[in-house]
């Protein structure tokens, strides 16, 4: 029986989006500005040259983001060897479950609740009933801002008070920080698991737990056990259409988190390097008429949000480096597909995702140009390469 390994490369995104004025992103383009950066010698730390992604450039990633915004693409002129094209989201977001849902044949069908640029930021209300929950007299933060950064600014303080460290972004999301030893990890979990109906009635997409470890001497480090509490999708995506035809669905990274384990049966998590090391497993081991869906977040939370050029270029350079041995493990019926939820053009304006078209590149049918097409009709490409009836709008490319 065939496979489908569904690569998700978080915020990887090839500019384009014919929406993107509305979200105030119009030029974004993640991929492009950093082949372009990388070309005129502006991302030098840790690699150098222009953008060195052959195998991802064989495959199409090159003429998918031409094809996407026009954009020049220096380094990345390669004749496509595999399937390849770009796609459009429709949902009103450019946050991690709207991509994702979308991807898996769901589009968001309401308008998430963001809350407002002020400072502070959280209703009085939800303050007390996050102190409430964890036991504490007060809380940290209440205001838009970087992770890193308020931690940075607040673990002290945390250390001394035992009080949750809260904050948002763009994105439709309350992020809750907290020491893993000194408060403790479970009970961050509890917190942010108990309060998380509450910010989902509201329409707030997720709840993050932000685990971080450290001291004010050594500075602090977040750790890998961050969770997302994430709302339901409201209807079944792709992973229930495999589960409900009897097929298995592995998740590696956060994406049993993003569908709130909704057709899941198992999780693998990590590191990016730790992902690798279970997507080569699973492309060794996982059985017939299984979805492996993978999210490599590092490009995103590393690179993208903190507009690190150079570390954005050196993980997309050691990603590809990678394809290889994930193209050698694949049998001869199985499909792959890379693609991507959002931009995040490290090079763009302040710290948040950028909305813009994500590419599609695949290897298992050959050379295929699909041109432009919609995030939906990913998840129903995959399900009429695995013989699944898709239950969502879409269409398949194959």
């Amino acid at each position: 029986m065939s496979r489908a390994f569904l690569v998700v490369l978080d915020s990887v995104g090839c500019g384009g989006a014919p929406d993107a004025t509305a979200f105030g992103d119009e030029g974004a383009n993640t991929l492009a500005h950093i082949a372009q950066a990388c070309a005129a010698g502006q991302a030098e730390e840790g690699r150098s040259g222009p953008l060195h992604l052959p195998n991802l450039d064989a495959l199409g990633l090159g003429a998918a983001i031409r094809l996407a915004s026009g954009e020049e693409t220096p380094g990345l002129q390669a004749e496509p060897t595999g399937l390849w094209g770009a796609a459009t989201e429709v949902s009103k977001g450019k946050d991690t479950p709207s991509g994702h849902w979308e991807i898996a044949g769901v589009p968001v069908p309401w308008d998430w609740h963001y809350f407002p640029r002020t400072d502070p930021v959280f209703p009085e209300e939800l303050l007390l009933d996050i102190c409430v929950a964890a036991g504490v007299g007060g809380t940290l933060g209440n205001r838009h801002d970087a992770g890193t950064a308020i931690i940075a600014e607040q673990g002290a303080r945390h250390m001394k008070t035992g009080w949750p460290i809260c904050y948002t972004s763009a994105d439709s999301v309350l992020q809750i920080a907290a020491h893993e030893e000194i408060f403790g990890l479970e009970r961050l979990l509890k917190l942010c698991q108990d309060i998380a109906p509450q910010l989902h009635a509201m329409k707030v997409g997720r709840v993050i737990a932000r685990p971080f470890i450290g001291s004010p001497d050594t500075g602090f480090t977040r750790t890998t056990n961050r969770r997302d509490f994430a709302i339901p999708p409201p209807s079944p995506t792709l992973c229930n259409w495999v589960q409900d035809a009897g097929g298995h669905v592995y998740a590696i990274g956060k994406i049993g988190d993003i569908f709130s384990m909704q057709g899941i049966d198992e999780v693998r998590k990590g590191s990016d390097e730790v992902l690798m090391k279970h997507l080569f497993d699973l492309l060794d081991d996982a059985e017939g008429g299984s979805l492996t869906f993978a999210n490599f977040v590092e490009f995103d939370s590393k690179y993208g949000h903190r507009r690190d050029v150079s570390g954005y270029a050196r993980a997309l350079e050691g990603f590809d480096a990678r394809v290889p041995t994930i193209i050698s493990k694949l049998r001869p019926d199985d499909l792959l597909l890379f693609t991507a939820d959002h931009g995040n053009d490290p090079t763009w304006r302040g710290t948040d995702h950028t909305r813009e078209r994500v590419l599609v590149l695949g290897y298992g049918v050959g050379s295929k140009a699909i041109g432009l097409c919609g995030f939906s009709d990913i998840g129903v490409s995959v399900a009429t390469h695995l013989g699944v009836q898709a239950k969502g709008p879409g269409r398949s490319f194959l």
